[in-house]
This record gives C-alpha cells, sequence and structure tokens, in this order.
C-alpha cells in the first residue's frame, strides 16, 4: 500500500489481527525447545553419528585444533551431508558467503546431475562441498577486480556448521564459506576475521607458554556474544512511509507528545503481538543452533532487544547474520517490520549490537577472568594490559570500523558512546591499574554485600565496580563490550579489527616478556611481568576513562590527552589507507594493501551512495508528498480567511495564520531546492565526495527536515500524508 495515507494506514492496523492476535491464516505450534534446538544444523553430533569414525576424527581435528583440512575426507562427508539434508525435504544447497555488502549471499543449486540416459540422479561431491564459482564481476571489489574479470570461489569453512534454511515450499542446505577472487584476494568480511583469529592465536599461545599454562592447549580463539537491538512497527505504516520503504529510516517527523521520556518502556511487559513475533522467532533461531538467550523491550517504544550465549567468534558471526534475517522474515507474518537502522526515529534511542568480545583456550578458560584475587593473577592482567595498549595505540582503526552513515545519527547520545575511542575498566581493576602503575600489585577491591533494608529480602553480592553505559570499549566482569558497533552492521568487520590489533599486542608483550625474563626463574618471571605491565600502563593509561562520556568535560580531557575524536565518517575512513594500519593488517597476514584499501574504498562508496540515497528521496517526499498536503492546507486557509471576510468578521488572526503558513511553505520549497543544488555537485575522488557530502548534503537534508516537520505540527492531521511517529511507536 504505498499510496496510503496516515488514516488508511491506522485503520488497516486496527482491522488486521484475528481473535488471537496472529496474522490471520497463519498457524504453528512450537515442539518444545529440547528437542528443536540444533535441528536443522549439520553439527558434529549429526557428523559423528552418520560419517565413519577415521573420517569423523580427521575432520573433528580440523574443526576443533585448526588442523588442515583433509581432501580425502571431503567425498564422504558430502555424501553424509547430502542424506542428511535430503531426509529433512532440502532439494538444493548453496554456498552461503558474506560479501562486502554487508549482507550475505547465496547461489542454489539442486541435488541432481544428469545420468547419461536421459534422466537424473541426486548427487552431491566433496568438490561441490569444498569450493563454489559464483560469478565475483557484480560483488563490490574496491578495485581489486574491474568488471569483465569474474571469477571468483568460495570454499567451505567446516569449523562453522552447515545449516537448513525452511522457506514456505522449499528447504536449502546452506554451506558457510568464504569468499575469494581468482586471484586469491579476500573478498568478504569473513577470510580475514579467520586470518585474525589464527592471529590471535599464535601471539596468546606465547603468553600462555610464558607462564607455563599451555599444557593441553593447542589454540586460543576469539569468542563473541553480540547483543541485537531493533525496531518493530506495523508493516502497513512501513509501506506507508517512501523514506523508510528506501532507507530504513524515517527522514522527515515531528517529536511526538510522548517519546521515552517517562522510560515506560525499557523492560516492561512486552506486548501480546511483539511475544508472539519474539518467539517464533527464537525458535527458528533454535532450530538453526543459535543460542539465544535474553528478550526484552529496550528504552525507546517500538524498541526491542535479543542477546545470545558466547560462541567462537567466527559461528557467532554467522549466527549474527541468521538472526538479522530470521527477525525480519518472522516479523512478516504478524504483519510487523523489523528495523535493524541505527537511528530510524530521531529523539529517542538509536538501536546497537554490543559486541561481547573475549579470548579463550580450547580447554574452555577465559583468559579475560579475572579471579577472586585479581592483583595476583598476572596472566589475566598481562591480557587485559595486552588489550589497553591494542585500544590506545589502535583507538584510530577501531573507530573506523564501526564507521557507516547509520551510525553517525546514533553515536555520542542516547545510550550510544561517543565517537572518543576510551576503556572502562570499573573501580577495581582501575585500582589495580593504578598500582601496576607504581609496582606490583598488592591487593583487590572487593565490593562486599548489600543490605537492603527488609529481613525477608536475601542479602546479595555487590560488584566491586558499577557498569558504564557511555563507554565504547567497557570491561563488564570477564569481557570487553564493544558498543560503539552499528545494529545493521556485520560483526565480522569489527571482530576482525579487535582480533588484529589484540594479536599486535600480545607479540608485543611476549617479545618483552621473553627478553626481560631470560632464563625464568620464579623471582625473574614475576619481575619481568612487573616491569613490562608497568611500561604499558604509564604508555596507555591514557584511554582509560570511568566517567561520563557524554560530559563536555571529558571531549576537552580527551584533546587533552591526544586521543583522536573521529566525529563521523568522512574523518574515520581515511585511516583505513594509513600506512600503520596497512603494515598491521599486512604484517599478522590478516590483510594485504590491496585488500586493505579496496575496503576503504567500498566504505566510503557506501556511505557517498547511502546518503545520496536518502537526499534523493528526501526531495522526491518533499515536492510530491508533504509540499502538495501543506498546500492543501495553504488553500483552505486562505478560503476560510475569504469566507471570513467575506462574512465582514475580522480575520486578523486567520490571515496570521495563513501569512505564517505560507512562509513555511515557502522555506520548504527553498530548502529543498539548495538540497537537490547540493546532490548534484559530484568528486571522481569518493573520499573527497564523503567531504562534500558531510559538508553540504547533510546540513541541506537537516534544513529540509527542520521545515517539513515544522509544517507537519501544523497541518491538520486529516491532510498529512504520512504515518506520524505517534502511531509507528505506539501502536503494536
Amino acid at each position: 500500500m504505498p499510496d496510503a495515507t496516515r488514516t488508511s494506514a491506522v485503520t488497516a492496523v486496527a482491522s488486521w489481527r484475528d481473535d488471537n492476535g496472529k496474522h490471520p491464516g497463519y498457524s504453528h505450534q512450537p515442539d518444545p525447545v529440547e528437542k528443536t534446538f540444533g535441528s536443522d544444523v549439520f553439527g558434529e553430533r549429526a557428523m559423528q553419528q552418520r560419517l565413519p569414525k577415521d573420517v569423523f576424527k580427521r575432520l573433528a581435528r580440523t574443526i576443533r585444533q585448526g588442523e588442515p583440512l583433509d581432501p580425502q575426507v571431503a567425498d564422504v562427508v558430502a555424501a553424509a551431508m547430502k542424506d542428511w539434508a535430503a531426509e529433512n525435504g532440502a532439494t538444493h544447497y548453496t554456498h552461503w558467503f558474506q560479501p562486502l555488502t554487508g549482507l550475505t549471499a547465496e547461489k542454489h543449486d539442486a541435488f541432481i546431475v544428469p545420468d547419461g540416459h536421459g534422466g537424473v540422479i541426486s548427487e552431491f561431491t566433496g568438490a561441490a562441498l569444498v569450493q563454489g564459482e559464483p560469478d565475483a564481476s557484480s560483488f563490490p571489489s574496491g578495485g581489486i577486480r574491474t568488471t569483465f574479470e569474474a571469477r571468483g570461489y568460495t570454499a567451505w569453512d567446516c569449523t562453522s556448521p552447515v545449516f537448513l534454511v525452511r522457506g514456505a515450499n522449499s528447504v536449502t542446505l546452506c554451506i558457510p564459506t568464504v569468499f575469494v577472487s581468482w586471484t586469491g584476494e579476500a573478498l568478504d568480511k569473513k577470510t580475514p576475521l579467520l586470518r585474525s583469529m589464527e592471529a590471535v592465536s599464535t601471539q596468546a599461545m606465547r603468553i600462555l607458554r610464558f607462564f607455563g599454562t599451555d599444557a593441553g592447549v593447542s589454540r586460543v580463539t576469539s569468542t563473541l556474544g553480540a547483543e541485537q537491538e531493533y525496531f518493530l512497527i506495523d508493516r502497513n505504516f512501513y509501506y506507508a512511509r517512501p523514506d523508510l520503504m528506501t532507507c530504513d529510516r524515517t527522514l522527515f517527523g515531528a517529536r511526538p507528545p510522548k517519546g521515552q521520556q517517562l522510560e515506560d518502556h525499557y523492560f516492561g511487559s512486552i506486548p501480546s503481538r511483539v511475544l508472539s513475533f519474539m518467539a517464533d522467532a527464537e525458535r527458528e533461531l533454535y532450530r538453526l543452533g543459535v543460542p539465544i538467550k535474553t528478550r526484552h523491550n529496550e528504552v525507546a517504544p517500538g524498541q526491542f532487544e535479543l542477546a545470545p550465549f558466547f560462541e567462537t567468534a567466527n559461528i557467532a558471526c554467522d549466527h549474527q547474520m541468521l538472526v538479522m534475517e530470521t527477525l525480519k522474515r518472522v516479523a512478516a507474518r504478524y504483519g510487523l517490520q523489523c528495523i535493524l537502522h541505527e537511528k530510524p526515529f530521531r529523539g529517542i534511542n538509536g538501536s546497537g549490537k554490543h559486541c561481547n568480545w573475549s579470548i579463550s583456550t580450547d580447554t574452555g578458560v577465559n583468559l579475560l577472568d579475572p579471579r577472586d584475587e585479581t592483583h595476583t593473577n598476572m596472566q589475566f592482567l598481562v591480557f587485559l594490559c595486552a588489550v589497553l595498549r591494542a585500544v590506545d595505540l589502535h583507538a584510530d582503526l577501531l573507530r573506523a570500523s564501526v564507521a557507516s552513515a547509520a551510525n553517525d545519527h546514533r553515536l555520542g547520545a542516547n545510550e550510544a558512546p561517543p565517537a572518543i575511542i576510551s576503556i572502562f575498566l570499573g573501580d577495581m581493576l582501575l585500582d589495580i591499574i593504578t598500582q601496576l602503575e607504581s609496582g606490583a600489585p598488592r591487593s583487590t577491591l572487593k565490593g562486599g554485600n548489600l543490605e537492603l533494608g527488609a529481613r525477608t529480602l536475601p542479602q546479595i553480592p555487590r560488584h566491586s565496580g558499577d557498569r558504564n553505559r557511555t563507554s565504547p570499549f567497557a570491561f563488564t566482569g570477564n569481557k570487553f563490550e564493544f558498543r560503539a558497533v552499528g545494529s545493521s552492521q556485520a560483526v565480522a568487520w569489527p571482530v576482525t579489527v579487535v582480533n588484529t590489533i589484540v594479536a599486535e599486542s600480545l607479540d608485543y608483550v611476549a617479545t618483552e616478556l621473553e627478553k626481560a625474563a631470560g632464563a625464568k626463574t620464579d623471582a625473574k618471571l614475576q619481575g619481568a611481568v612487573a616491569g613490562v605491565l608497568q611500561k604499558i600502563v604509564k604508555q596507555h593509561k591514557r584511554v582509560v576513562f570511568n566517567g561520563d562520556g557524554y560530559d563536555a568535560a571529558w571531549h576537552k580531557e580527551a584533546e587533552k590527552r591526544g586521543l583522536p575524536n573521529l566525529r563521523n565518517t568522512a574523518d574515520a575512513l581515511p585511516v583505513l589507507r594509513d600506512k600503520k594500519n596497512i603494515d598491521l593488517f599486512k604484517k599478522y597476514n590478516v590483510l594485504s594493501k590491496p585488500e586493505v584499501e579496496s575496503r576503504a574504498h567500498i566504505f566510503v562508496e557506501k556511505y557517498v551512495k547511502q546518503v545520496l540515497i536518502e537526499a534523493e528521496t528526501m526531495v522526491s517526499m518533499a515536492r510530491t508528498t508533504i509540499l502538495p498536503a501543506a498546500i492543501r492546507q495553504q488553500t483552505e486557509l486562505a478560503e476560510a480567511v475569504s469566507a471570513t471576510e467575506a462574512a465582514d468578521v475580522q480575520a486578523t488572526d486567520l490571515r496570521a495564520q495563513l501569512e505564517e503558513h505560507a512562509g513555511l511553505v515557502v522555506n520548504l520549497r527553498s530548502a529543498t531546492a539548495r538540497l537537490d543544488g547540493a546532490i548534484g555537485t559530484h568528486m571522481a575522488d569518493p573520499f573527497k565526495h564523503a567531504v562534500q557530502i558531510r559538508d553540504r548534503v547533510v546540513p541541506a537534508m537537516a534544513d529540509v527536515r527542520a521545515a517539513a516537520d515544522e509544517l507537519e505540527a501544523r497541518v491538520a492531521d486529516d491532510l498529512w500524508p504520512l504515518p506520524g511517529y505517534r502511531e509507528m511507536l505506539a501502536i503494536k
């Protein structure tokens, strides 16, 4: 209903639901979770049941210990995988990968081949499992490949489980893969992620060997739990808003009388229609093996969140893509639209994707767990200080990893962190860091217990430090929470950056420790650790900030400390081309120079294109939707003035209202013309074009919005053609 008015959209919402609050005709009786979880995943349990023991053991060594994949097992695995998929109704398979669009991609092939006698047989070979050949010419390459150089390859990531995707009348076997060009250069987000995980493992193992804690450990892996915030609105409203359909955010919208100022939505009772959607989405994710743990109302009206358990980083990144796809697909069943944009509604909280990152051994030890007597846990303090150093040295790169046109609207307000990258450690760790600066730490702050004032209430343990919701990189007990990541973003890229900078820092720390300790007696080892950590703290403590990230005083203090403040995407993305960052990725075999430069080019082009799409949509809506409505209001006012004066009644107030309204219409028309002119300026260099977009187009868009929103607050409700914030945020 693209031409629906506000009134017809509201009417459609009111008449949409049946008596059960579900989509008419939609019926689903869910299975118990314990019978559902992982049922659509060909994981280790299914492989162990179906594969010969020797084949399973060889494949398991690759999955668990990172050994090279044995090609001889591929045919056996493929046959078992095909049989399992066919038993579950699958007729096609696809190599499922993550190109640099930020989305997923897939090309479906049937499990059939000619039998040579005019018929077909079902077949799936090891070669088809391990390698595919999609056309690479139509995906972003940032200059690595030209249009006529079309060959690309997908390669099976056997460490991420194969899964089934069920459509209305189809089942497809999805094989997680990487995507590279004919020359071997990465054209996706997963290849560098896997490389960065290798870099972390290599350098972290050096630390474990230094402390003699590597017994039984074959590798270290980064882990991730990515929270997902999102908005839900009725689909009738969505289709009645060209800006939401095209840009996934509202380009216009007057502030409603009630937004989030009463703070009554956060953790509130979940609306029944939304809860039905959540339960259905979780059920589908459980089938895919995605371990969703938490669901709740978020701060803004119409905003919600889900959060999973921790997983190995590459699996978590795959699962995060499935989360976004599943939320959007299931929402439609309930007549809802899931909006993942970082700031779909101005004036209320935006949405983030808090990435809870840590590193663990393959024996299950979390290396960022401080334990009880933290000051004695020198191995933990080494890993902590390595992260501290990494974030300080590479704050610019971390900021660039979350830069986008959408995130520019979010960072710096409403519980989103500022663009200044700093670390929150909490009181206990800050105290230990302060002790380290002076020498070896001697004590650990304790939180104690909270007395709640009623005998019927229990004493509850009090953490030794508070949380900080304004910090972009916060320690939260046994992990770091990278809060600056945007809600629509594929998390593989920021996690790759975190892995790489931490690997570099672990490399530095391990080298310093090995030099300082020499022949490692216990006394010499402790002295070496204390000396190296003291040096790191003195050089890099400037990045630690436990206070209010929104406070203007912090911005001044951060500038005094020399911390970068890359306020927007046009400022942030050029740092990807800095020599120090190119050398960093190259040194740890994460990305080559052409691969880094291609990503910088792709990201900045996406920024330019995204803002221009929004600007052109804004011009179109202003001229074809909002101005006609405003002129109708002006005509009615003019007729009212004329009729009043014809009746020989004074119309001074009405005439003043007409003149004021006519002035607002002129303002909107003029602002729209200026924006149209700004859009027309093109620059060949995308980085210079991004600056021009930031300096001319974005301010011109703000002027158009201000003029239109002022009119929305004055035009009669039956004349205004768009559903407003009041309806979209409140009606569920």
